[in-house]
């Protein structure tokens, strides 16, 4: 027996996280595409300083001898941590700098930052700062120990070095530095200014530097020495319970007051920033070592999402179509179409439309008595609300489990629950200490004996199905509609005793059952047969999991794991050789999870809503289910091994968290799993449509 090593989740975190970051450098990509990408970058690291280095600096604190409990330093990962982070950035300031700069001069697009303004600009920049921005950039004055203004989480800050101006400049008195900052209000105005065109060139300017450019308008009697950029993030856990029993949403509400205003969590500043003007900040704000970050000259790079684009709809990625499934597409009834055969559906490259469409219909079939759903993340002005909403004014009984505590999207979660509550729809909510994750309908009907269910492995929002890559499945199977009755019977009332056998429920049979499957593929080859393993998920941390896919592979079991973000199984180890890791990142997020298991050739596969993180597997409640008909299962199936042999967006996991380009021998062609899986889809759906016109014509 190994003693197995495991990768720190945090770490592979920014592996993932730096995997993002090389498609900004993919020259293969349109130019906005790119700066799409360090947009991205830049908001997941922000979301990972907020929610995660908290809970290190939080261990940082405790006793040597309770820190001997973790399995790991908690002051070594946050060093790690920082210096990965600091390398990174290095690299991010280079691409934009030596590579997206450049290749936007070379289409006329000037970010203005070092240049010098023609009379125009300057006067333009003048007018807009006088006529906009003066009322909101008034400056706050610092005196160490005596003003310590809140800094908000994630807003951008000049801070200023001045002199006041006197005409004994020499003095010692006279020469004193006053130190100031300035809120840059990007909240009211756009980050990027554009600027008067001039001779085919477009211009644009930082907010930032047009601040800077006319600051010495808000300091009248001071020389401005000089100013420098910096944002402080700030811890965003709710910090709730697991064993909070009394009013969970009362206490939801008024952590959410407080998450804007947690402790620090990252103090981000420009590196060419002098030592003692850091201090003199760092002093001023009770910050510690381990807040320090050093960035460059500019932050908040998530702006970049809404960089100009004077060009448009040149530079940019072109609009993606969904497909249309015609089987659904040309029924009438969405309902008509699942009694006839299980229905499957991919997105984004399928219309997310058809779910609507099902719910829509359920909300006014006159034979539907009952709807019961889940809502973990939904979207603004969300059509699944919109038609639960219409489903309980039409007289039916709606029941939504809405889960308050998903991360970040709390407070719309607590205002759609509102909503429905105010429409008549029964509301479950949140259940202290743990998480409902499962993203599960349930439509009960009268008359006809059939009822239906959606079973997704995303969130019901028709918004992030266009960029998310997930699978869901309708269905009247007997059995699953039999054990999602009986799941949202715990969900409502909490009783225990049910009994899973088709889908694997957290809490419940999950877990042990995933065990047992890869416990059965040891025995297969035990056996003198053929193991072999496919799993597809978002984050892979749970030790015991891992170990058994440890041991599997030990015993000569071939393991293939397509993990997009956290994985802390630790390939190229001597018990891992049987196991290959590949990450894919592409123009949309993978996100759906799918279990596949060999069975001496009788595919067993799963669809879920769970990764093999320690919060899925313990502390939520999430859904795995089989996919049974033999087409369906075909299709995902090869929807998998497109994904494998993917080996231009795809990159091969080493140990030490490298993202390594997977080579070719010169003879395979390139395979790009996103843009194969929608020719492969495409090519069937026409497939289809041409069976179903010639046996219109021998009908005819």
């Amino acid at each position: 027996m190994y003693n197995y090593q495991f990768l720190n989740r945090d770490l592979s975190w920014l592996s993932f996280n730096k995997r993002v970051l090389q498609e900004a450098s993919n020259k293969a990509l349109p130019l906005y595409e790119r700066i799409k990408f360090l947009a991205i970058y830049s908001s997941n690291l922000d979301e990972f300083y907020r929610v995660r280095l908290g809970t290190y600096k939080r261990f940082t604190e405790l006793d040597p001898v309770d820190k001997d409990v973790l399995r790991e330093n908690p002051d070594a990962i946050l060093k790690n941590i920082n210096a990965e982070v600091d390398r990174q950035q290095n690299e991010f300031g280079t691409i934009f700098t030596q590579e997206i700069i450049p290749a936007l001069e070379m289409e006329d697009i000037i970010l203005i930052r070092d240049q010098t303004l023609s009379e125009e600009h300057h006067q333009f920049v003048k007018d807009f700062f006088l006529d906009n921005l003066l009322p909101h950039v008034q400056p706050i004055l610092l005196l160490k120990k005596q003003i310590q203004p809140f800094l908000q989480n994630n807003v951008i800050y000049i801070a200023v070095k001045l002199f006041k101006k006197s005409k004994e400049e020499g003095t010692p008195k006279a020469r004193r530095a006053r130190y100031a900052i300035i809120k840059v209000p990007s909240h009211r105005f756009p980050r990027f200014i554009e600027l008067p065109d001039d001779d085919g060139k477009h211009f644009i300017m930082f907010l930032d530097d047009i601040i800077k450019l006319r600051m010495k308008l808000l300091f009248p009697g001071y020389k401005i020495d000089c100013s420098y950029s910096f944002k402080l993030s700030r811890d965003a856990d709710l910090l709730i319970e697991d064993e909070y029993s009394g009013d969970l949403i009362k206490m939801i509400e008024n952590s959410l007051k407080k998450r804007e205003t947690g402790s620090p969590s990252r103090f981000l500043y420009d590196a060419k920033i002098p030592k003692d003007f850091l201090k003199f900040l760092k002093d001023s704000f009770n910050l510690q070592n381990n807040d320090m970050v050093k960035g460059a000259r500019y932050h908040n790079f998530q702006d970049f999402f809404a960089f100009p684009n004077p060009k448009f709809p040149e530079l940019e990625q072109e609009a993606f179509h969904p497909l249309k499934v015609d089987v659904l597409h040309t029924n009438k009834s969405v309902f008509k179409s699942i009694r006839l055969k299980d229905q499957i559906l991919h997105f984004p490259y399928q219309s997310y439309e058809y779910v609507i469409r099902f719910l829509n219909e359920a909300a006014v079939d006159p034979k539907v008595f009952e709807i019961k759903a889940t809502q973990y993340r939904v979207a603004d002005n969300s059509a699944v609300v919109n038609a639960l909403i219409n489903a309980a004014l039409n007289g039916k009984k709606v029941t939504v489990f809405v889960e308050v505590k998903a991360r970040f999207d709390e407070e719309a979660n607590l205002r759609s629950a509102s909503e429905m509550r105010k429409a008549g729809v029964k509301i479950i909510d949140s259940i202290p200490g743990l998480k409902v994750h499962a993203k599960l309908a349930l439509v009960l009907r009268k008359g006809d004996k059939k009822d239906y269910a959606f079973l997704s492995t995303g969130n019901f929002n028709e918004k992030t199905a266009k960029i998310y890559t997930d699978h869901g499945l309708l269905t009247s199977d007997e059995v699953m509609i039999t054990e999602l009755k009986q799941l949202f019977d715990y969900l409502e009332n909490q009783t225990e005793g049910y009994e899973f056998k088709k889908l694997l429920v957290g809490r419940f049979n999950l877990r042990r059952s995933l065990i047992e499957l890869i416990d059965q593929e040891i025995q297969n080859v035990k056996n003198g047969n053929k193991g072999y393993i496919i799993l597809k998920m978002n984050g892979l941390q749970e030790r015991d999991m891992i170990s058994k896919l440890y041991e599997a592979s030990e015993k000569g079991v071939k393991i293939d794991l397509i993990i997009r973000g956290i994985c802390c199984l630790k390939p190229n180890k001597t018990y891992a050789k049987n196991i290959r890791i590949i990450r894919i990142v592409d123009q949309f997020l993978e996100h759906g999870r799918i279990f596949y298991f060999h069975n001496l050739g009788e595919d067993l596969l799963y669809l879920s809503s769970a990764d093999w993180m320690n919060r899925n597997l313990h502390r939520r409640i999430e859904c795995a289910f089989p996919i049974q008909d033999k087409k369906i299962k075909k299709e995902i199936i090869d929807l998998l091994n497109i994904q494998l042999k993917d080996n231009v967006s795809a990159r091969l996991l080493d140990g030490k968290l490298n993202n390594l380009p997977i080579l070719s021998n010169g003879k395979m062609k390139d395979i790009q799993s996103q843009q194969e899986i929608f020719r492969y889809l495409n090519k069937k759906e026409l497939a289809n449509q041409t069976r179903k016109l010639k046996a219109k014509k021998k009908t005819e």
